[in-house]
């Protein structure tokens, strides 16, 4: 089987490359742009021989004949910090309207299966607790976030149509915060910016009250959902994340006592359209995929700590 992953050599993508190349008979090719993505995520792969780098942005039409024809393809390629998708708010939509519309004729004209790595975010700042998949959301079209939750939001649709109108076989995964080890320590994300604050012993920096709250996912829990998710033949979205739910205060006490961090809690004001409330409802995923998470908070957060310390 030949796999492509766009966006591969992303926090996300680099670990699914990882996983990919450990399954017997696959040939992996990792497409990335290397605006986000790193190539020393994926360095250590590179000695494999069924794994192959390509440059490119997706926002460009694929006429690439060396990867010859392809079974699977991970839609993984978009910005998803928001420092990073609001660097360029046009080039985000751009990856989320023609980058898509790209990745999808090419999987039309590979016949092969295609999933879409969409997001919590498409679900705004929730009126429904916990989101389940039916819930349609409360997003500001017009706010600084858009350009993300709106482009994901976008991307679903043009799945969709493709399947409808093509027959493409798609798959849909609502991604909610994930973390783990080649995180950007730079990204701005919250679990990112809380380790290496108290790693450095600097205040640790808390948007609004800390009472918003959030559902953390280890990446290795989310790969594994992806993977499920792709090797089924179920076409609707579906929400991939941890459903317990912590506050964004809870989250940095956890993370000082972890680093044994001499920090204190600096408060700043909350940005425009930031979600108070944040949690799955994984009901589909455990009964379709037979997937939940089973790394909980403070295993995953040791493993993140170890992987930031080193590169301090």
């Amino acid at each position: 089987m030949k796999i492509l992953v766009t966006g591969g050599a992303g926090f996300l993508g680099s670990h699914l490359c990882k996983f990919l190349l450990e399954e017997k008979k696959q040939e992996i090719i990792c497409l990335d742009n290397f605006f986000t993505g790193k190539r020393k995520n994926i360095e250590e792969l590179t000695k494999n021989s069924n794994f192959k780098i390509i440059p490119h942005d997706i926002t460009n039409p694929f006429d690439i004949k060396s990867m010859g024809s392809i079974d699977q393809i991970y839609n993984l390629a978009c910005p998803a910090s928001p420092i990073h998708y609001q660097f360029d708010p046009i080039e985000t939509i751009k990856a989320n309207t023609q980058g898509v519309i790209n990745v999808l004729e090419f999987a039309k004209l590979n016949g092969a299966t295609v999933l879409q790595a969409s997001t919590s975010e498409i679900y705004g700042d929730p009126l429904e607790h916990p989101q389940k998949e039916s819930y349609r959301g409360n997003v500001n079209t017009l706010g600084p976030r858009a350009c993300y939750d709106e482009g994901k939001r976008v991307a679903e649709t043009l799945f969709t149509d493709y399947h409808r109108k093509f027959k493409l076989p798609i798959r849909i995964a609502r991604i909610f915060n994930t973390y783990g080890p080649n995180m950007d320590k730079d990204d701005g994300r919250v679990v990112s910016n809380f380790i290496m604050q108290s790693l450095k012993n600097k205040p640790i920096t808390i948007y609004g009250k800390g009472n918003q709250t959030r559902s953390f996912c280890y990446v290795s829990d989310l790969i594994n959902g992806l993977h499920k998710l792709m090797n089924t033949n179920y076409t609707n979205p579906i929400n991939l994340g941890n459903p317990e739910e912590f506050t964004i205060l809870d989250l940095a006490k956890k993370i000082t006592k972890l680093t044994n961090s001499k920090s204190n809690i600096i408060y700043k004001n909350l940005p425009e359209d930031d979600p108070v409330r944040r949690k799955p409802d994984i009901s589909l995923a455990r009964n379709t995929l037979n997937w939940e998470p089973v790394i909980n908070l403070e295993q995953g957060l040791k493993r993140t700590i170890s992987y930031f310390k080193d590169r301090c």
